[in-house]
């Protein structure tokens, strides 16, 4: 089922009714729809009010719920502490995973990552070779930081042809940052709640340690899915240009990801609804009946194939691995 992305920007007060999710406006009216149709639920507004009975709705139907601060960036989310029926077998295989096996996804991580990054450059026109190379070369674990090579490589190009020069990401620098700091907020979110109605601790990473990030296991997964973002913030920007404050349209836009079609296997489905497929392979991975992480790739086109010693395929060509 498509869970639907909600977004709240003006004063409202939530409730619960009959296990849907009963909106009250400023002026009186009132919206309602089932709670079990939500995936992520967004308030942006601070005179917004909820009741702890729909908080408790949202929970047991395991909705992202995400909240924003005075500057209308995401800051906050909430997830189900019980995601799952076979949550504590799920959460000791994932703890006693053993660190070549943890070494060995992260490089496919990375190396799906380089591979969509690849692949939205030479959407935009741009020449791309590096970056395959790179996804050939990366070994387990990423000892040579690719990762960070590519990253480099990728935003010095990526908004070239839309006359913005050598773009540099930094979260707190200037537009388009903003709109890439909106879109990763958000997906972050729905990888988290995918985490977690696996059955997965979250905070556990395979590569990210900080041990002030609770979403360690989310900022692995979503490395991959992040050129999904930055397709829909190249589009905003090649359509409506660069503003420094986001407007109604943009965030509609980048909220927007939860229903972005993806492919993984060569199978097509909103973003949402496919991570599953991800985040199920993970668990799989750690409970030791795979050692293939399924990453969706961000356009299906047939491309140039990787040579036997990659760690990642394309989904084209995942049948080449025996996944039992």
């Amino acid at each position: 089922m498509i869970k639907r992305t909600l977004h709240f920007g003006s004063p409202a007060y939530l409730s619960k009714r009959d296990e849907q999710l009963l909106v009250r406006l400023e002026d009186g009216t009132e919206k309602q729809m089932p709670i079990m149709d939500i995936g992520v639920l967004m308030l942006e507004h601070p005179q917004i009010t909820f009741t702890h009975g729909l908080m408790q709705s949202l929970m047991e139907h395991n909705v992202a719920f995400v909240t924003c601060d005075a500057k209308h960036h995401p800051t906050g989310l909430m997830l189900n502490l019980c995601g799952h029926t076979l949550q504590s077998v799920r959460f000791r295989e994932q703890i006693q995973a053993k660190e070549p096996l943890k070494k060995q996804l992260w490089a496919q991580t990375v190396q799906a990552k380089l591979q969509n990054q690849a692949l939205h450059l030479e959407k935009r026109g741009i020449e791309a070779d590096q970056l395959w190379a790179w996804s050939r070369a990366v070994v387990s674990g990423d000892k040579s930081n690719l990762e960070g090579a590519g990253a480099a490589y990728y935003w010095k190009r990526l908004f070239e042809p839309l006359g913005l020069g050598q773009f540099r990401r930094d979260p707190d620098g200037a537009a388009p940052n903003n709109l890439l700091n909106y879109g990763y907020a958000i997906l972050r979110a729905i990888v988290a709640r995918g985490l977690v109605a696996s059955g997965l601790l979250p905070t556990l990473g395979i590569f990210h340690r900080n041990q002030y990030n609770a979403y360690c296991l989310a900022d692995d997964v979503i490395e991959p899915f992040r050129p999904f973002v930055d397709k829909l913030v190249f589009e905003l920007i090649e359509s409506q240009g660069l503003n420094e404050d986001l407007n109604k349209s943009q965030k509609a836009k980048l909220l927007s990801i939860a229903t972005e079609e993806i492919n993984i296997r060569g199978r097509r489905s909103p973003l949402m609804v496919g991570l599953q497929q991800t985040t199920a392979s993970l668990y799989r991975c750690f409970a030791g009946e795979s050692r293939t992480l399924l990453y969706p790739q961000l356009y299906a086109t047939k491309r140039r194939k990787l040579d036997s010693k990659s760690a990642q395929t394309y989904p084209e060509e995942f049948d080449d691995f025996d996944d039992e």
